[in-house]
């Protein structure tokens, strides 16, 4: 039987006391109190799950008694014992829900034993409810935390589609038209060498959170960090219009944070930290990739591809946005660019026409 059940049981008759505790003490753990203040100091110290007292005692009755534990041990389940002339007041505290249930004197063993398993079997009932709620709150909390980290690199319209979708639409990928952008740091390498390891993440730490909140302000979402490199899509996973043209202030607002970084990290590096954009459109597969146990959201394509080669190009032309020809279409009335000539990239059978942003209409160099 479950020794670990405990049980206080308060009489102002010391014999009522002796004769409980023989006939349950071996199948509960049993404490004893001669009347309701000795009962309260045994709750301060011991763990109970369930009070049986009498009723009719002095300075104390059972119900006050009771009714003092409610605030201070709201999950203890109570009883009490009662004669048939206090049966009426007894039942109007047990349909308020302050008492469990009422025993009649002189209590019957078999009956008593019987509602004392009732008790604990529902005492185990709430322990296991508590366990698992506070598991559940644990979940949640924890879900939470992903969503709100998942959040701040993602659109929230981007996140309500993943919450919307089940596991098998989220593994299925679609052509989209988009646009992406490559932002690179130019010297990580020999910059980072000035630098502690903590200084590093640090550094990166600011960079990314910096230039992330650009990138969602455009209506972009990064897609992967890679080492100094930032990928951002524009139009993927969430189809949108205008893709070139939130790229391309996109990339311009990212020249601009350079400054700050410069501010907060010249003196440290011992040099101007430079960048390097290169921004491509077109057609691309979206989707998550991975298994039912681990996905990443992915976007491939010779889209991609190009839009990181031109990137690349900036190696030899720091601080410099490059974007290709289709995205020139569409942005050629809101910047002023100059064009390249036309140039072979890795991966490429024709040279490509890119164009170097100078800024927008009216405030370029």
């Amino acid at each position: 039987m479950p020794k670990d059940f405990s049980i206080l049981y308060v009489d102002d008759e010391p014999q009522n006391l002796i004769s409980f505790r023989a006939t349950f003490r071996r199948e509960y753990t049993i404490f004893t109190a001669v009347g309701g203040a000795e009962g309260l100091d045994i709750l301060r110290k011991e763990r109970i799950d369930l009070i049986i007292t009498d009723q009719r005692m002095p300075v104390m009755t059972g119900v006050q008694f009771l009714e003092k534990t409610l605030e201070e041990y709201p999950d203890i389940i109570r009883m009490v014992l009662t004669g048939f002339s206090d049966m009426e007041a007894i039942i109007d505290v047990i349909n308020s829900g302050r008492i469990f249930r009422y025993i009649t004197k002189p209590w019957d063993e078999s009956e008593l034993r019987m509602t004392i398993e009732n008790a604990r079997q529902i005492s185990q009932l709430r322990i296991g409810n508590k366990r698992l709620l506070s598991q559940l709150q644990s979940k949640v909390e924890e879900q939470e935390r992903t969503l709100k980290l998942f959040m701040r690199y993602v659109p929230q319209a981007v996140v309500e589609r993943a919450l919307d979708e089940s596991t098998e639409s989220m593994l299925e990928g679609e052509q989209l038209e988009i646009a992406v952008l490559f932002c690179d740091i130019r010297g990580f390498t020999p910059m980072s060498e000035e630098l502690s390891p903590r200084e590093v993440v640090a550094f990166l730490n600011d960079y990314y959170a910096m230039m992330t909140e650009v990138v969602k302000r455009h209506r972009g979402t990064v897609n992967q960090f890679v080492g100094d490199e930032i990928f951002a899509c524009f139009g993927a996973p969430i189809a949108t219009t205008s893709n070139e043209r939130h790229a391309v202030l996109c990339a311009l607002e990212m020249m601009e944070k350079r400054a700050q970084l410069n501010e907060k990290y010249r003196d440290r590096v011992g040099r101007e930290i430079e960048m390097g954009i290169g921004i491509n459109s077109g057609e691309a597969v979206a989707g998550n990739l991975g298994s039912e146990d681990q996905i990443s959201y992915s976007v491939t394509g010779d889209t991609v591809n190009t839009g990181k080669r031109i990137e690349t190009l900036t190696k030899e032309h720091p601080n410099s946005i490059l974007i290709s020809q289709p995205v020139y279409d569409k942005v050629s009335d809101l910047i002023e660019a100059k064009a390249w000539d036309p140039i072979e990239v890795k991966g490429k059978r024709s040279k490509i026409q890119v164009y170097e942003v100078m800024g927008r209409n009216g405030q370029g160099s």
